[in-house]
């Protein structure tokens, strides 16, 4: 491993060769189940051949632009967004972080033209994860993420999920903003609100003027089987809402929707990117948009979501000295356990399974989205054999 690169990653012992579906080859041609899927980002799996035919397209015409002029993929790609959502109105960025980013700055700004610039607090939670740029660390509030990098953010709020009467009491301040949650925490240990909560916390925000943001980063764009994890729910939807890693199927784009009303301060001027919304990354969204929003790819997830659901509970039950708790929606899927996660991750890979890591000792699956019967099978199947192997390991350490 070269010296060259900074080194902020704890990297795996396995270096990528190629990938093709749900299968992922090393550099000597081992071949793993990829159930990490770039973290719920190859939401169509790898080398897709709609992804690749539209980005070799694109590539022979146009790769970048201005935004100071229009761009056609841009327009198509945003009704698209805001026809099957709550929102008006998008925002392309190139990343889940620049989307909270753009989020934030949305909320505040939406109160700043309504003549109260002294709403800026933001409400966040305790196992959020928003990125790694310096407003959506502390919007998460992670010690391990903001320590060392000066200052906390003034107007930053955590709380814990579970806080009900702290949460009505945040969300009441004169000087509350927006609030700001996944309604499926993925870093936070694969775990699902709940309608009731996402209804209780949306009233409260509607009585209180306060701006509701979700972070779908990870749970939108058909991950649980609905477009967005929200959408499982009536009557909880968001003023603004941060997308990316599947909008792309593994290109870069992030992008943030808002209601009309929500985004009325961000005129002219106030936001931008250079990259963002680029003709490459256009194209290739609205390929990937146009696959995942069929119903027949919701109803696939769906259903290997129930599948993979039942035979983890299975597997939980034959195995209750390894896991403790199956948790998740959809294909975003966390297994507490009770050895270390990072050690099982490890043992996964050596049966050739690919699995993420996740807060409160969890290991996440996160795959494809058009992962089949047979595959999700055989990953409960090296699952099983790395049950065993920790179980081995275990007997030994005693």
């Amino acid at each position: 491993m070269t010296d060259a690169l900074l080194g902020v990653y704890n990297r795996a012992p396995l270096t990528v060769s190629h990938g093709q579906g749900s299968w992922l080859f090393d550099v000597d041609g081992r071949r793993y189940l990829d159930c990490v899927a770039g973290i719920a980002t190859d939401a169509l799996g790898h080398a897709n051949p709609v992804l690749v035919k539209a980005l070799a397209e694109q590539a022979a015409k146009l790769w970048h632009v201005s935004n100071i002029f229009r761009i056609p993929g841009q327009e198509a790609l945003a009704e698209r967004l805001t026809g099957a959502s709550f929102a008006d109105v998008v925002f392309f960025g190139n990343s889940g972080s620049e989307a909270v980013e753009g989020a934030l700055k949305t909320a505040r700004r939406y109160h700043f033209a309504n003549g109260q610039p002294e709403r800026i607090d933001v409400i966040g939670f305790a196992g959020s994860f928003h990125g790694r740029t310096y407003a959506a660390i502390n919007a998460a509030g992670n010690p391990s993420y903001v320590e060392g990098f000066g200052p906390r953010l003034p107007g930053y709020v955590q709380l814990t999920i579970d806080d009900e009467a702290g949460i009505a009491e945040a969300i009441a301040r004169p000087t509350t903003a927006a609030l700001i949650v996944e309604p499926v925490q993925g870093e936070g240990g694969a775990r699902a609100l709940t309608g009731e909560w996402l209804k209780r916390v949306r009233d409260l925000c509607t009585q209180h003027g306060v701006l509701l943001i979700y972070d779908e980063v990870q749970s939108g764009m058909g991950r649980t089987g609905k477009l967005f994890a929200h959408q499982w729910f009536e009557g909880v939807e968001p003023d603004i809402m941060a997308i990316a890693k599947a909008l792309g199927g593994g290109f870069p784009i992030g992008a943030f929707l808002a209601t009309r009303e929500a985004a009325k301060g961000m005129v002219a001027g106030v936001h931008g990117s250079t990259f963002g919304g680029n003709p490459l990354a256009m194209a290739v969204g609205i390929a990937a948009f146009d696959e995942i929003a069929k119903l027949e790819t919701l109803s696939h997830v769906q259903a290997i979501a129930a599948l993979l659901k039942s035979e983890l509970q299975a597997l939980a039950a034959r195995n209750p000295d390894i896991v403790s708790e199956i948790r998740g929606k959809g294909l975003l899927i966390g297994l507490k356990l009770i050895p270390n996660n990072r050690d099982f991750m490890a043992l996964a890979r050596d049966h050739d399974l690919l699995v993420a890591g996740g807060g409160e000792n969890c290991v996440r699956l996160l795959p494809s989205l058009l992962l089949s019967e047979a595959e999700a099978l055989e990953a409960v199947k090296r699952l099983e054999l790395a049950c065993g192997t920790a179980r081995e390991r275990l007997a030994k350490a005693a």
